[in-house]
């Protein structure tokens, strides 16, 4: 990554719609509140009638969709009654995706995934990336997308979440977005890649060893002052001391082609045994984020206006 600021901000004004091109100023990351679900004549959700609009996506400094990160299923020697609430939270989940989007969205292979079909790798590739900002787990795969599902998806909780999410980020993508910043979105994302491939989340969790994640956590604080703190068990967070400081690092953190979102005030960059075991990459892409937040004085500047 280049030390200059114009070089971050050519990456982020390539990642973000244009809408935020003139209203990223003024982007507050506060909630619109959760739209209701409606029915149907034949007691289904009629997801495709339940948004007039959407909350400023969390890529541009909006509220997350969700608090918490939803997380797919991992369990194993799923009861009958388990994988009968499995497949009905997936079907759901898949005529809702394909009411609001139009795309497909079926189980995949891996218990605990649902696979959405993106028209292009750059669709693929930017979805991703903002569904997990929005506290929704996705990892990407070419033109595929893996969403979280399970037996415990609720039609009203975790069901909406991530028909919700999707709905979001494909509406500012498609609706937001011309094919002219498509195809810019796809020569960075290209060009990234070629660097280094994204560091994302995994679709099984191999855990890293105890002391290598104490090793990795220790080196992240060294790097950069921040306290981690330890709530995921494939995630590694920062407290930033603030949001505003928070949305900065994980923009950051996009920019240098690393997986981001935020809790609050806390960063979370993932930790992912098969990309990287030793967490050098994961360790390289925080401090690099933070210096670039120190070189061009963005903490300073938050600190005085907070």
């Amino acid at each position: 990554m280049s030390d200059s600021m114009e070089e971050f901000e050519h990456r982020l004004r390539v990642l973000l719609p244009e809408t935020y091109q003139v209203f990223d100023a003024a982007v507050q990351p506060r909630s619109m509140g959760s739209a209701g679900l409606r029915y149907g004549p034949d007691g289904k959700v009629e997801w495709d009638k339940m948004w007039a609009t959407f909350c400023h996506l969390a890529m541009a400094g909006g509220p997350p969709h969700r608090g918490k990160l939803l997380e797919p299923f991992r369990g194993s020697n799923l009861t009958p009654e388990q994988q009968t609430s499995m497949l009905a939270a997936s079907a759901e989940i898949g005529r809702g995706i394909g009411l609001v989007t139009r795309l497909c969205a079926e189980p995949a292979s891996r218990a605990g995934w649902l696979r959405l079909y993106c028209t292009s790798a750059a669709m693929a590739g930017w979805v991703a990336r903002a569904i997990v900002m929005e506290n929704v787990t996705a990892v990407v795969q070419g033109l595929s997308v893996f969403l979280p599902t399970g037996p415990h998806f609720r039609v009203e909780k975790e069901i909406k979440n991530v028909i919700t999410s999707v709905a979001k980020t494909c509406h500012y993508w498609q609706d937001h977005m011309t094919e002219a910043q498509h195809a810019q979105v796809a020569e960075l994302l290209a060009a990234m890649d070629r660097q280094m491939p994204l560091l994302q989340p995994g679709l099984d969790v191999t855990p890293i060893s105890e002391s290598t994640r104490r090793r990795i956590e220790d080196e992240i604080a060294q790097e950069t002052s921040f306290e981690v703190v330890d709530r995921y068990e494939d995630w590694v967070g920062l407290d930033c001391g603030s949001v505003a400081a928070a949305i900065w690092l994980m923009r950051a953190l996009a920019v240098c082609n690393c997986s981001a979102r935020r809790e609050e005030t806390i960063l979370f960059a993932p930790l992912n045994a098969q990309q990287d075991s030793d967490g050098t990459r994961v360790v390289a892409a925080l401090t690099e984020a933070t210096r670039m937040a120190r070189s061009f004085g963005v903490l300073q500047a938050l600190e005085v206006r907070a």
